[in-house]
């Protein structure tokens, strides 16, 4: 079938991206759904960070890649061999299938899976190979799902079925900023009452880190960024809010810490925040040639831990309807994290704002 989706001609085209224009909305060709694969029209997709690290080329990935990773839709076809899901269902997509058979898998979320790692870096799906063409070439799917589009072919381990109650812009969501840093504060932080929770970074994943602290009673949370809009965006949801200085000159501390900036200064900020017996979880993806110094006297005195966390250390099968039910209940207000609501016309634009800080969540509104 004939879909229109947002392709990325080439890595690092020049800011700004409105005028160099590195994603080219058009007609691309789709396969059917193989075996074990859904095809879903796609309702909404949210502008991630992970995708402007392909553009801008922070992250490396083959071109032509048809982006978009954090996504909600209505399946609409079903492969053989796919069991749990019918026609019509409302599906929240994620960015790293599970096999539910390697090491990776059997971690509980600690690691991420391994098949699905190599097939998100080649540009494939699950099962191997791309679903999407054009002009008879080959365009890649990113992180296997590919959302900048009208419909997408997705292996049925990136799915995960909620209710027609979710909307589709909270519900796409879910798939990437609530589990990455929701996640990162309930599979790695597990903060208890009386616990300080600080986020250093606050897009579109440390806002989603600073909402779940706040949904656990008797936790103080602490929002650390430069920007004073955020810091406000951040104390409108009942945080306290600094930045990163007057955070350091405050004495911070806090025993659980998330970064989500993907900066080496915001991980060292972090690092800095967290209190004696404390754990500074990083969530964020700077360059991969960058490198951050650190004393670990400090961790060792201190009984300090530094530990990373892959969208959050979840199972998406397991986590999102936990989060569901917390959204429903009132506690995970999710829909204060959504900035704007775009066409995917503007989607180079929606970089441009990603790139200067000016964003939480944009979502791409396409049926």
């Amino acid at each position: 079938m004939q879909i229109t989706g947002a392709v990325l001609e080439e890595i690092g085209r020049p800011r700004n991206f409105a005028e160099s224009r590195p994603l080219t909305v058009g007609s691309v060709e789709l396969a059917d759904p193989g075996h074990g694969e859904v095809l879903v029209a796609i309702e909404a997709a949210g502008v991630c960070h992970s995708d402007l690290s392909v553009v801008d080329g922070n992250r490396r990935r083959p071109t032509p890649m048809l982006l978009g990773h954090e996504a909600c839709g209505r399946v609409v076809q079903i492969g053989s061999g796919v069991a749990g899901f019918e026609v019509g269902h409302r599906v929240v997509m994620t960015f790293l299938p599970r096999c539910g058979e390697c090491e990776g898998c059997a971690s509980d979320g600690v690691r991420p899976c391994l098949p699905g790692s190599a097939a998100n870096t080649a540009g494939t799906l699950l099962g191997g190979g791309s679903r999407l063409r054009r002009d008879g070439q080959t365009v890649h799917h990113h992180l296997g799902v590919s959302a900048f589009a009208t419909h997408a072919v997705v292996d049925v381990h990136s799915l995960v079925r909620v209710g027609d109650d979710v909307p589709p812009d909270v519900a796409a969501v879910m798939g990437c900023a609530v589990l990455t840093g929701g996640g990162a504060v309930v599979n790695v932080g597990r903060p208890l009452a009386g616990d300080t929770v600080v986020v250093v970074g606050l897009g579109g994943v440390g806002m989603a880190a600073v909402l779940t602290a706040l949904a656990h009673d008797g936790v103080t949370v602490i929002a650390v960024d430069p920007r004073p809009e955020k810091q406000d965006i951040a104390g409108s949801f009942g945080a306290v809010a600094f930045g990163p200085a007057e955070a350091t000159d405050a004495g911070v501390r806090g025993r659980v810490v998330v970064e989500a900036a993907g900066s080496i200064r915001a991980l060292a900020t972090a690092v800095d925040l967290t209190g004696p017996g404390g754990t500074t979880v990083t969530v964020g993806l700077p360059a991969p040639q960058a490198r951050l110094e650190i004393s670990p006297t400090a961790l060792v005195a201190e009984g300090r831990a530094l530990v990373g966390s892959y969208l959050g250390s979840t199972v998406p099968s397991r986590d999102i309807p936990r989060f569901v039910e917390m959204w429903r209940a009132g506690r995970l207000p999710v829909e204060r994290l959504i900035s704007s609501h775009i066409d995917l016309g503007d989607i180079n634009q929606a970089m441009d704002h990603l790139a200067d800080g000016e964003a939480l969540r944009q979502v791409v509104t396409l049926s």
